[in-house]
């Protein structure tokens, strides 16, 4: 076990274990934050969910019931079952809306910080990704999770600094060129 506290130990995954073994909730309050890009996601779709496709499903459910008996009806016992899944999805988006702590993106930082942006370059190689929560992580757009194994790497390091993540493919090692 690494219990690195000071410089937040340069291996992938470290910084979370190192919170995990502080804070065996870290993962889990990790995810109550979001960025304020995130949240309005989030609104959006709580609002597309609660307007547009309550709609469309409850209109689906009056023609379902339209066709008579109940008991043998696939197309009714079909809505019901999505109504559940979309209520489902309805209260879990309004709790994490209430939960959400915004990360706050007020000016640059000489830290990676979640929602950072960094320049970085991996042997020859050179990207750059926003740091975000999980969340909102999507690799195609560029936005990579603190808690990934390169992004919890990256976090609290600065320009010029290096870090190394253990990827399935093998251990990177990334220097950082730039953090806006």
């Amino acid at each position: 076990q690494r219990r690195k506290l000071g410089g937040l130990a340069s291996r992938a995954g470290s910084i979370t274990m190192v919170f995990h073994q502080i804070n065996p909730n870290f993962k889990i309050q990790m995810s109550k934050f979001v960025t304020k890009e995130g949240l309005e996601k989030l609104k959006e779709e709580l609002e597309y969910l609660k307007t547009v496709k309550q709609k469309e499903l409850a209109e689906r459910l009056r023609r379902a019931i339209a066709f008579g008996d109940l008991s043998e009806n696939f197309e009714y016992a079909d809505a019901k079952d999505e109504q559940i899944m979309l209520q489902t999805r309805i209260a879990e988006l309004e709790n994490e809306i209430q939960e959400a702590k915004v990360v706050e993106e007020s000016g640059k930082s000489d830290k990676v910080r979640v929602g950072s942006q960094v320049h970085l370059e991996a042997g020859s190689a050179k990207m750059a990704f926003t740091i975000v929560t999980g969340k909102e992580a999507n690799p195609l757009e560029g936005k990579i999770s603190a808690e990934s194994p390169v992004g919890s790497c990256l976090l609290g390091k600065k320009v010029g600094e290096s870090c190394t993540a253990d990827l399935p493919s093998g251990p990177i090692t990334y220097k950082i060129l730039k953090i806006e």
